[in-house]
């Protein structure tokens, strides 16, 4: 494991959203879900391609907390720009899990 600075990890803006809209994304190559993703008044609405389809269903995700990067530069997935990082995890058989806080906090908080 490569050790880093702390004024590195300050760098990364990891913040909380609620996902406010699911859509398809059918022509993604890995299945995935479009995501509109609300982080507050001060950054306002992201959209992240999240390949989240086999533990979530669309209308589950409306309304739950995920914490994700949001400083990255936007990403070109297929036709669809993915402004933010979406964070999760694998599990056991390689199947994403989102990461998420375990009590409601104001959008746009950061990850300290």
């Amino acid at each position: 494991m490569k050790k880093i600075e702390y004024n590195d990890f300050e760098k990364v803006e990891i913040r909380v959203g609620t996902i406010v809209e699911v859509n398809d994304f059918p022509e993604a190559r890995v299945s995935a879900y479009k995501l509109m993703i609300d982080f507050g008044e001060m950054i306002g609405v992201k959209q992240s391609s999240s390949q989240i389809t086999d533990y979530y269903k669309k209308e589950e995700l409306v309304g739950k907390q995920i914490l994700a990067v949001i400083n990255f530069e936007p990403k070109q997935v297929g036709k669809f720009m993915s402004e933010v990082l979406t964070t999760g995890i694998y599990d056991e058989v390689e199947k994403v899990v989102l990461v998420s806080p375990d009590r409601l906090v104001p959008n746009g908080s950061k990850l300290l």
